[in-house]
């Protein structure tokens, strides 16, 4: 247990070092994605309980590549046609069913789209609330995908961009609508969306200053945007008190899918830092993989978006390990995918610099290029540089595009920077242990092989001290200090004594107390241990003899120790009983004749009331008296019967107690027939 607990420790320091160096590691949308895909949208008996979870789900599958429309398909083409052709369907739920639709290619006849572009048409002509206008003009643009309709435009579509417009506010957030005063990153993403829908049906251009406006909406609305050291973005809701509060995962995917399809209806760039763009794809690539599927499709839905914008496509850099051995000799793989996992255009990665972690030292390199291997899409350095040890580094990449016209296409970053742990094997050299006097120094010295087994054998009392000492020496020869180092003393009775080992040694006077006075045999073990120390290790060195004063009245005593798990619910000895040897019975024909002999008496007692003559002249003909001599008689009976019982199954105990019940009843009873049999007899003899 006590190894295991060593080892554990160790464990979780290289744990958490580790999870610091692949924060900042950014990894493309990969098969995972899509495994927890299947397992959130998982719809029941072949539906999901709304359109809009149906599109999640469908768009979901979708970007990810997952065939999952046959299992769908006939559920919600059925709830697709039933909401398209309802005149009191709710508008939202009209634009989810014709989403569905734009995936699923249901079965549609003509006039029901005609009815719904009527109806969606009116209400564009009515709305006033921001939400009214992005599902109405968005599903109008959907029926104008689906059917090919080229006439369907919007009658005043300057006007409608004019009437969402009035929404913005000063910091290029938007209302929901103009009777509430409060403003919403969340709504400014909706608001971008519709009115890239109202461009697309647009007869005629939109004037360019209304264009020009909500461009420099967009850049307000950037100057808002939150920022992570290492070098991500997001946009996170103002509101608050509403229930319309929004997370920062939804917040920033709402805004990218608005500034995606904004900047792909109108000409001109929007003169967007390509780095915050870059930070935002960090920002949705950083939180990993969601565990709600609401989360999930609004991490996808928006990657998709960046994946093939017009503004600028982010390049992620990623390092399939960030942990590499030099024992191995490990070498450098960068892998540059856009966020959904393809291939990058043509380009070179570099080497820039390598910064050892708290240190402003000069770089170990001074700049090198990735080989690229076109099979496997991986920039590769052959070799690690030779100056660098283990420890833990900062590796600087740099990506460099070879067709200038893709500078404004593609978001790469500048430098990126990546945390790396660089571990090998660590030697261990002049190790010692030694009890020390005070004022004469050492008193007893031995050597011990950290790489080997050892029995060392010590002695030392209250006065002196305990000293142990060992060099740690990289492959390249430098000093190395491990992150643990951990001395633990285990006495006889299982009491345990943990001491971080430094420079100088243990001290046992005034220490008496901790080890709370126990004297005799303590095991001594040795644990070192870190993260980038392929060979940590836990020794047993052997065991040290103390003598410890007599501990005084009130001393501490030691801590319970807990007992063994497998003594206390382990199995159990197993227990054998021998029974007694039966005693020889005597034979069946004396049992018999006992009870022959038994019986005499109630066979005398019938013969005897033969001869005294018994008849029922004297027995009561008034109801009452009557009554009690019937239960007497019965009573008589119950007890012959309870003589019966006795013989043939119960016990003495059991028998007293229903003869204790039958006495008292039979003594009632029997008293007042007597008393009545009594009172008779003395009227005949008066008369």
């Amino acid at each position: 247990m006590a190894r295991s607990l060593e080892g554990f420790l160790v464990l979780i320091v290289a744990a958490l070092v580790y999870s610091s160096a692949v924060a900042s590691v950014f990894q493309p949308i990969s098969d995972s994605h899509r495994s927890v895909a299947l397992e959130l949208f998982t719809p029941l008996e072949g539906s999901f309980s709304s359109l809009a979870e149906t599109y999640e789900a469908l768009r979901t599958f979708e970007v990810l590549g997952i065939d999952k429309k046959t299992d769908i398909n006939t559920a919600a083409c059925q709830s697709v046609l039933e909401t398209l052709g309802s005149s009191s369907s709710a508008l939202k739920d009209l634009f989810y069913a014709l989403k569905v639709n734009g995936i699923l290619k249901c079965e549609i006849k003509k006039d029901v789209f005609e009815g719904v572009t009527s109806s969606l048409q009116a209400t564009v002509s009515s709305a006033g609330a921001l939400l009214d206008f992005y599902y109405s003009v968005g599903g109008l643009v959907i029926i104008k995908d689906q059917t090919s309709k080229d006439d369907l435009y919007l009658a005043d579509a300057e006007g409608v961009f004019g009437s969402i417009k009035a929404l913005s506010q000063s910091d290029g957030r938007w209302r929901y609508n103009s009777n509430n005063p409060e403003s919403s990153t969340f709504a400014a993403g909706l608001a971008l969306q519709a009115l890239a829908d109202v461009v697309s049906l647009s007869s005629s251009e939109i004037d360019q200053s209304l264009i020009g406006a909500t461009k420099n909406d967009i850049l307000k609305l950037f100057d808002s945007i939150e920022k992570y050291d290492d070098g991500t973005f997001y946009f996170d809701e103002k509101l608050v008190d509403t229930h319309e509060h929004q997370g920062p995962l939804s917040t920033t995917s709402s805004v990218v899918r608005g500034l995606t399809a904004f900047a792909a209806v109108t000409s001109g760039s929007l003169n967007l830092p390509s780095g915050k763009i870059l930070g935002l794809a960090r920002f949705l690539l950083g939180i990993g993989i969601p565990g709600d599927a609401k989360d999930l499709f609004n991490q996808v839905d928006s990657l998709a978006s960046l994946e093939s914008n017009l503004v600028a496509i982010p390049l992620i850099l990623s390092l399939p390990a960030t942990v590499l051995s030099l024992t191995k000799k490990d070498s450098v793989k960068v892998k540059v995918n856009t966020v959904l996992g393809s291939n990058a255009p043509p380009l070179t990665v570099k080497l820039v610099g390598v910064f050892r972690s708290g240190s402003k030292d000069t770089s170990l390199v001074e700049g090198q290029e990735l080989k690229f291997n076109p099979e496997s899409a991986v920039y590769a350095l052959d070799a690690l540089p030779k100056s660098v040890d283990v420890g833990k580094y900062t590796f600087v990449f740099e990506m460099v595009l070879h067709d200038p016209d893709h500078l404004n296409l593609y978001a790469t970053g500048g430098q990126t920077q990546i945390p790396i742990f660089v571990t090998g094997l660590v030697k261990v050299d002049s190790a010692e242990i030694a009890v020390l006097d005070s004022d004469l120094g050492s008193t007893e010295t031995k050597k011990i092989d950290l790489s080997g087994e050892n029995t060392v054998s010590l002695s030392a009392n209250h006065l002196q001290k305990l000293r142990l000492s060992f060099q740690l020496s990289t492959s390249l020869g430098h000093a190395f200090k491990p992150h643990q180092a951990i001395l633990k003393l285990t006495h006889e009775s299982k009491v345990e004594h943990s001491f971080v080992v430094g420079s100088s040694g243990k001290h046992f006077l005034g220490l008496v107390e901790k080890f709370f006075y126990l004297s005799g045999k303590y095991n001594v073990q040795l644990t070192v241990g870190d993260a980038v120390m392929e060979n940590s290790f836990l020794k047993a060195i052997g065991h040290l003899d103390l003598d410890l004063p007599e501990p005084p009245e009130k001393a501490a005593q030691p801590p319970p120790q807990l007992l063994d798990q497998k003594l206390r619910y382990g199995p159990k000895a197993e227990i054998t009983h021998i029974f007694r040897v039966p005693e020889k019975l005597p034979p069946k024909e004396l049992s018999h004749a006992f009870l022959g002999l038994t019986l005499l008496p109630l066979l005398g007692f019938l013969i005897g009331l033969l001869h005294l003559g018994v008849n029922l002249k004297n027995f009561p003909s008034s109801s009452v008296p009557a009554m009690f001599a019937v239960l007497f008689h019965l009573g008589i009976a119950a007890v012959l019967l309870l003589y019966a019982l006795f013989w043939l199954k119960w016990d003495l105990f059991t028998t007293l107690k229903a003869l204790g019940f039958l006495g008292a009843f039979l003594m009632f009873v029997g008293h007042r027939i007597l008393s009545h049999l009594a009172s008779i007899s003395s009227k005949l003899k008066s008369a």
